[in-house]
């Protein structure tokens, strides 16, 4: 869920009065859009190796599985050409200790680089936080690599964002073989009103959990969610009857994110993508070594997202292991599907049970955080939800931020 825009230090000019932001029009906007994208990506590579992203022509996907969301264009200049884009939704989640607040997350900004430092990127954020304001929204939060200086200054800076959390991004590349499961672990699909009230259960004094979890688990992409649990408890365990859990479990769900975009490696040496190709093929002759292989990046791929990760009791940790190794065996088998990814607080314990690649994984995805309201005068004011500390070592990430 890392936000990338170009750098806006030391603006030329000002544009106010030669752009003009307005909602996206699909039937008008659709072209202009993916060509601007296009340009984005290409001026990002500049002969460096790049993960570049394909939209599957749907340059509202990562926002249309929000019930409020919007799109916005910057056009510039006489011939009002789409220089900019940003988009954005409203959502009510937890704050902690079972409160609830509406939470705007921005996202997707983008600058043509023939126009960029010209100021349209902090307009477009302006613009977009008034509609937030609109529908209610108290905060608004954005998400970026912790490296990608021009976005941490542009939010933080110019925008009075503050850093909030820094949650880990996991990476696991799907390999040729599949992940040993211990036979002593059963692993059940939970059906979507038991996986709801597990996790309203588990997540009510955390951070960032959504009231409409029941529309994430509901959703097409969401391809279920499973528990692990140790086998010798399935006679006294009845999922189908149960609304809590039993005393030793682990819990997640799986987003299908390849029907919603698509990623591809470029930018890489010849040697780097034939030793890739290379020990992708001795895994695939040899699976019982086991070795870890790289997947086919350098075409389009997707991945698994699992969220709602959680373990309790006896053994939770090695139960979350299976799990996660239950779920790289389904990418295995998916084609198209060459990683599984995970995003937790660095405060969780069950970070140390999921499976990944440091190299390949993001240490710190920043979060930064803006209140957009103040109090009314007379009415007395909540804690400010910025300042205040962590309810819980526990973050939920929305997939659909992802």
């Amino acid at each position: 869920m890392v936000l990338k825009v170009a750098a806006e230090d030391s603006p030329l000019a000002t544009v106010d009065e030669v752009t003009v932001v307005r909602e996206y029009n699909e039937e008008s906007d659709k072209v202009a859009v993916e060509e601007m994208e296009r340009r984005c990506e290409m001026a990002g590579q500049r002969g460096k190796p790049s993960l570049v992203t394909d939209l599957l022509g749907d340059p509202k996907c990562r926002i249309r599985h929000f019930p409020t969301h919007i799109m916005l264009v910057a056009l510039y200049g006489e011939q009002k050409e789409i220089v900019g884009v940003i988009s954005g939704c409203v959502k009510k989640v937890t704050r902690g200790n079972s409160v609830f607040v509406k939470l705007a997350y921005i996202l997707g900004l983008r600058v043509s680089p023939m126009h960029r430092r010209l100021g349209i990127g902090t307009k477009l954020v302006k613009h977009l936080e008034e509609w937030c304001k609109q529908k209610g929204a108290e905060y608004a939060y954005m998400a970026t690599d912790c490296t990608n200086e021009a976005s941490i200054n542009l939010f933080t800076l110019k925008c009075s964002y503050q850093t909030f959390r820094t949650p880990t991004i996991l990476v696991q590349p799907v390999h040729a073989h599949y992940k040993p499961i211990t036979s002593s672990i059963a692993i059940v699909r939970l059906p979507v009103y038991l996986a709801e009230s597990i996790y309203r259960q588990i997540y009510a004094h955390s951070e960032f959990f959504p009231e409409d979890i029941d529309v994430i688990l509901s959703s097409a992409l969401n391809l279920g969610t499973f528990m692990a649990l140790p086998k010798k408890y399935l006679p006294k365990w009845d999922p189908q009857k149960s609304t809590f859990p039993p005393s030793a479990f682990a819990i997640l769900s799986v987003w299908n994110t390849k029907e919603v975009f698509k990623l591809q490696v470029k930018g890489m040496s010849k040697l780097t993508r034939a030793c890739c190709v290379g020990s992708r093929l001795v895994d695939a002759w040899l699976p019982w070594l086991r070795l870890p292989s790289f997947p086919n990046v350098f075409k389009q791929f997707g991945v698994y997202f699992m969220y709602g990760l959680h373990e309790e009791g006896k053994h939770g940790l090695r139960l979350m292991k299976g799990l996660c190794n239950f779920v790289h065996n389904v990418g295995r088998d998916d084609h198209g599907c060459a990683a599984v990814v995970a995003e937790v607080s660095q405060r969780d314990p069950v970070r140390e049970a999921i499976p990944h690649w440091r190299k390949f994984s993001w240490a710190e995805d920043m979060w930064c955080v803006k209140k957009l309201t103040e109090a009314k005068q007379g009415l007395p004011s909540p804690s400010d939800w910025i300042n205040s500390r962590p309810s819980s070592p526990m973050i939920f990430v929305d997939p659909r931020d992802f």
